[in-house]
């Protein structure tokens, strides 16, 4: 994953610049007909005992309810919080949602059993895997607005400026593993989390001149070793304590806080920066909205820090 984040944002820079930014999207065609050809070839078959029966109620309305929360992000990063298309989607979200549990406590076969849901490290797990993707790709929203609006830099430059980010993340990747069998699970989460809310914190000393990409390259890269910490112990805790045949589903409902997480990221700083600078274009403008959003960012990061102390401190060590 780590991997893939890097080039991908290397690649988007690459095919923005020479290309066209279209090519963000066509170059996944290749990627998915590739996953398709070699998937067969590599992935055993497994199937149930019993076929269940599918929980078509509740997938429409977690499915709906997502489709609509994440609808009104994006409406308030373009227009505001205090627009109508936001408002609406981010209600019409949180009663779909809500409807989603009643559901899932009457289903016969529920997607998600709601005994799972009830389960502290599951419950609070989650809410951690989607922090720390919420604030990670959003900061690079951020930060790729900075050195483009503000530094002037080409779309390559700025991908290729990722790289030192990607790198952090895979660091971080392959220090968690022996971290959490040294310490534990919440020992990773809390301080690697700390080293995130840090390292992004003090981008808000960023300034108008390219010096200080100084500070940007080392502090994104400390802060990649930070969140790819935070993932890892995320995975790890929303996955633990659970039987064989519940495994499956725990690694669904923490794929789906990752996509969710990230896809909520981007919105949700892109409206601070506009709330920020009322539709001012001029780079101190931008400078200026990317400061206060950086600020919020660390603060997301910070509050996952406390969750996971408050809420994970009996348990946190992952067997």
């Amino acid at each position: 994953m780590s991997a893939g984040f890097t080039t991908g944002a290397i690649l988007g820079g690459v095919l923005t610049d020479l290309l066209s930014w279209r090519w963000a999207f066509f170059v996944n065609v290749p990627v998915a007909l590739a996953v398709v050809l070699i998937a067969p070839a590599v992935i055993k078959e497994s199937r149930p005992a019993g076929r269940p029966k599918i929980d078509l109620p509740g997938a429409l309305a977690v499915t709906l309810g997502l489709l609509a929360l994440v609808f009104g992000l994006t409406q308030a990063g373009e227009h505001g919080w205090t627009h109508p298309a936001t408002l609406a989607g981010l209600l019409a979200g949180a009663v779909l949602l809500v409807a989603f549990y009643f559901v899932e406590r009457r289903a016969a076969q529920p997607l998600v059993p709601v005994h799972v849901l009830r389960k502290r490290t599951v419950a609070w797990g989650n809410v951690l895997g989607l922090l720390a993707f919420v604030t990670e790709t959003s900061l690079v929203y951020l930060l790729t607005l900075y050195m483009q609006k503000t530094l002037g830099f080409s779309a390559l430059v700025a991908g290729i400026s990722f790289a030192l980010l990607g790198l952090g993340t895979v660091t971080g990747g392959l220090l968690a593993p022996r971290a959490i069998a040294r310490t534990s699970a919440l020992t990773v989460l809390v301080g690697g989390g700390l080293a995130q809310a840090v390292f992004t914190a003090v981008l808000v000393l960023l300034g108008g001149t390219p010096a200080s990409m100084w500070l940007l390259l080392p502090a994104t890269f400390l802060g990649g070793v930070g969140n790819m910490l935070v993932i890892v112990g995320f995975m790890v805790t929303a996955t633990s304590g659970l039987p064989d045949r519940e495994q499956g589903l725990a690694t669904g409902l923490a794929s789906m806080s990752q996509q969710v997480g990230i896809t909520m990221g981007t919105p949700i700083m892109s409206a601070i920066v506009t709330a920020t600078t009322a539709g001012a274009v001029s780079a101190g403008a931008v400078l200026h909205g990317v400061r206060v959003a950086v600020v919020a960012n660390a603060a997301l990061v910070l509050l996952g820090v406390v969750i996971a102390a408050v809420a994970l401190r009996t348990r946190g060590r992952a067997r």
